[in-house]
């Protein structure tokens, strides 16, 4: 194996991509295009959801409550109704996700049992965002309530012998502010790497088929070993520049915190890269046409980084066979490697596991990327 002939074959590459504007387009534009894409589009968390309110009472308890969901970032009234019908109307239109009435003997009830009820309709059409409604609407409502069981007790002379009520003292580690967007972007990485790496990667051998100039490859004394060397280490200088890249966008336009090591984020990255530009070039190397090697190679990388790494649903909550399928997902444990990284702060102590997965992973993948390629016409 000579360097002089990898050096040239990985000139020749370069200077392929650079004049091929869907390859430029997919290692210099797309991981902006996804950081951009995915880092405003992708949003987890719920806040100023649109309310409507209809107050049959009118009184001065019913308009401090609905002050309540005023007042909060998570709710945002967006019209008051006097009747049923506007307020059907205003939920079947989509003006709001959740309808509060309060009942006409609200007041009543609570000054003779202390206790009072009102009604919350929601839309489900969206599952995940009713039920964080309920859940914050249920918030609003028994901070309300414990506020009036103290001036209850407060006025019948009972405010030392009220009980105290028990309460939570939350810390909330990692990710303080519970943005959700500190959790989508660092796998927003990891799709980046998985969709440069394999669609570029794949393009390499069936490039040379479709353009008639395997031949010519086959006839020069170039090694398979340095065919291989010297198409994948241009893409792994690509793969390099988009992590740097995508991490500049994460931690100075996004503000995601950073709180491990530059060292870790790119050893791992290494790895990564090499599973995803082997699992391209194999690819490539199997499938002769351009277009079907592209496809193969979405359907292989991005997909199972998608939905499988635990990027977009947590593996925990998948089903038990689902979960054993996940160890066979590469991104899975970049992913994992990812988030502790950017949230946690850990190095490559604390991620031994993953990494000695990943490093399992990258050496078969090398080794059947590397017997693939055969030097000879069929």
């Amino acid at each position: 194996m000579r360097l002089g002939r990898i050096r040239a074959m990985a000139v020749k590459e370069m200077l392929q991509v650079w004049r091929d504007p869907r390859s430029l387009m997919i290692a210099l534009l797309m991981p902006v295009m996804q950081m951009a894409l995915l880092g405003y589009g992708v949003n987890l968390d719920a806040k100023h959801i649109p309310v409507c309110t209809f107050d049959r009472e009118g009184s001065q308890f019913s308009e401090a409550l609905l002050k309540r969901f005023k007042s909060t970032a998570y709710f945002a009234v967006v019209e008051t109704v006097d009747n049923y019908r506007a307020l059907t109307a205003a939920v079947d239109g989509g003006d709001c996700r959740i309808a509060i009435v309060v009942p006409p003997d609200f007041s009543k009830r609570l000054s003779d049992s202390g206790a009072s009820s009102v009604q919350a309709i929601i839309d489900a059409t969206d599952d995940n965002s009713a039920n964080l409604a309920l859940g914050y609407a249920q918030s609003v409502v028994s901070g309300f309530s414990a506020d009036i069981a103290v001036q209850r007790a407060g006025m019948q002379g009972q405010w030392m012998a009220a009980p105290a009520a028990l309460s939570l003292e939350s810390r909330v580690w990692f990710n303080e502010d519970l943005v959700s967007r500190n959790f989508i972007i660092p796998g927003v990485v990891a799709m980046v790497m998985a969709l440069v790496g394999s669609q570029l990667t794949s393009l390499t051998i069936s490039r040379e088929w479709e353009r008639g100039t395997m031949e010519l490859l086959v006839s020069t004394p170039v090694t398979p070993m340095e065919v291989m060397l010297g198409k994948l280490l241009p893409y792994f200088a690509i793969g390099f520049f988009d992590a740097a890249l995508c991490l500049a966008f994460a931690v100075f336009w996004f503000d995601v915190p950073f709180r491990g090591t530059v060292f870790t984020l790119f050893f791992t990255t290494a790895l990564f890269l090499i599973v995803v530009l082997g699992l391209g070039y194999l690819i490539s190397v199997t499938v002769r046409s351009q277009v079907g090697a592209s496809q193969i190679a979405l359907l292989v990388t991005m997909l199972p980084t998608a939905l499988l790494s635990g990027y977009t649903f947590p593996i925990d909550q998948m089903p038990a066979l689902i979960r054993a399928v996940t160890y066979l997902v590469h991104a899975r444990y970049y992913v994992t490697i990812l988030k502790a990284v950017f949230l946690k702060g850990e190095g490559v102590v604390e991620l031994a596991e993953p990494i000695l997965a990943m490093t399992i992973y990258a050496a078969l993948v090398a080794v059947l990327a590397a017997r693939a390629f055969r030097k000879r016409l069929e």
